[in-house]
């Protein structure tokens, strides 16, 4: 269990997380219930009987039903993705981009996740009416997919969202490509991420592969953090890459995916009989396949959660190996926590259900022992 604590911040930290996860699980019931009333309705069977009065063309049934589909679900959901991404972050100092900012933010945020997922959704579907292997090769086009975004993330996506500037010659550029010279990770540049125009929220990543990867420092990270500190982070980061986590990570994604196809394609076929589909490649099972997607998601969150975690120690252990004082390790945890309104010592059944990264607690005991042994 959590250990009791009179800091007021912290106390304000775990209120802040308690109404986060309040609004997640209204969320994720609003969703589920949306699906079963779908299929319960057969309100999808009829959506696509309507659209086949129009279109002959599967492929254009299957984004208009997506389109009307999803619409459905924004609009049940949208007063609590207002509550948590914009309301309760302002309330608690998190964040203090304006309404229409943030809005500008979002809709570019949804327009990008509904092109990725209509892409996503002709691929499968175009795959399910030629092959019943279809969950196999979709998960391997996935996989070359989510490889794609990794390498292009830094050049395409981030800039959608922040404005990026190179960082300025100095002591600090200079440690901090000598740093990624001596671990052996090659970097193409460094570049400031302007988060502070959004939120006080501070963090730095090593991102991309091979000629794309750069480091990018959030310029709250600049302002708060000292060098040594900044280093402490930058450390963790480029040790990310010389693990070949993001390599690995896509290979546990693909993993996931392999799995939630399989499962998906079973209940297809199972449920094609029940709800009068004419099999897995009917559109009019969406939101079963939604559904199914949805359910092996939150099946499988704890252990890909934990393989994270996992990846997460062993990037705080060599960045502890590689400073020369673990003191700026521990100095930049509690920074971190502070400017992120991060929960300290959360429940242990929520860190290991929800929790991608070890607690902070944890990570900074963890730095004192390694500190201890090296008196």
């Amino acid at each position: 269990m959590a250990r009791k604590t009179d800091d007021p911040e912290e106390a304000r930290a775990r209120a802040y997380h308690r109404r986060q996860l309040a609004l997640s699980l209204t969320e994720l019931v609003a969703a589920v219930t949306y699906l079963l009333v779908l299929i319960e309705t057969r309100a999808a069977v009829h959506l696509i009987a309507w659209l086949g009065r129009w279109s002959s063309r599967w492929w254009l049934e299957l984004a208009l039903a997506l389109v009307v589909l999803a619409a459905g679900h924004r609009l049940i959901t949208l007063p609590l993705a207002w509550l948590g991404g914009f309301w309760l972050p302002r309330r608690y100092g998190l964040l203090h981009q304006s309404f229409g900012r943030w809005l500008l933010d979002a809709v570019k945020a949804g327009l990008l996740a509904g092109c990725l997922g209509l892409l996503a959704a002709l691929v499968v579907y175009g795959l399910m009416r030629v092959t019943p292997w279809w969950w196999l090769w979709g998960a391997a086009v996935f996989l070359a997919g989510y490889a794609l975004l990794a390498l292009l993330a830094p050049i395409w996506l981030v800039p959608l969202f922040y404005r990026l500037t190179p960082l300025p010659d100095g002591e600090l550029k200079t440690r901090l490509l000598a740093l990624a010279g001596r671990v052996g990770v090659p970097v193409t540049g460094i570049w400031v991420v302007d988060q502070s125009r959004k939120s006080r929220t501070a963090n730095a990543a090593v991102t991309g592969l091979g000629r794309t990867r750069r480091i990018l420092l959030f310029d709250t990270l600049l302002n708060e953090f000292t060098p040594d500190e900044i280093e402490a982070v930058v450390a963790h980061e480029l040790a990310h890459q010389l693990h070949g986590d993001i390599r690995r990570g896509v290979l546990v994604q693909g993993a996931l995916t392999l799995v939630a196809f399989w499962v998906a394609d079973r209940a297809l076929r199972a449920g094609a009989g029940l709800l009068g589909l004419e099999g897995p490649a009917d559109i009019a099972g969406l939101p079963l396949f939604g559904l199914v997607l949805l359910g092996v998601s939150l099946g499988t969150l704890p252990v890909a959660n934990a393989w994270s975690r996992r990846v997460e120690r062993q990037a705080d252990r060599f960045a502890l190996e590689t400073i020369p004082d673990p003191a700026a390790f521990i100095g930049a945890m509690a920074r971190l926590a502070a400017l992120n309104l991060a929960e300290r010592d959360p429940h242990r059944l929520e860190e290991f259900y929800l929790y991608s990264h070890p607690a902070i607690d944890r990570r900074i005991a963890h730095a004192r022992q390694f500190r201890h042994s090296l008196t």
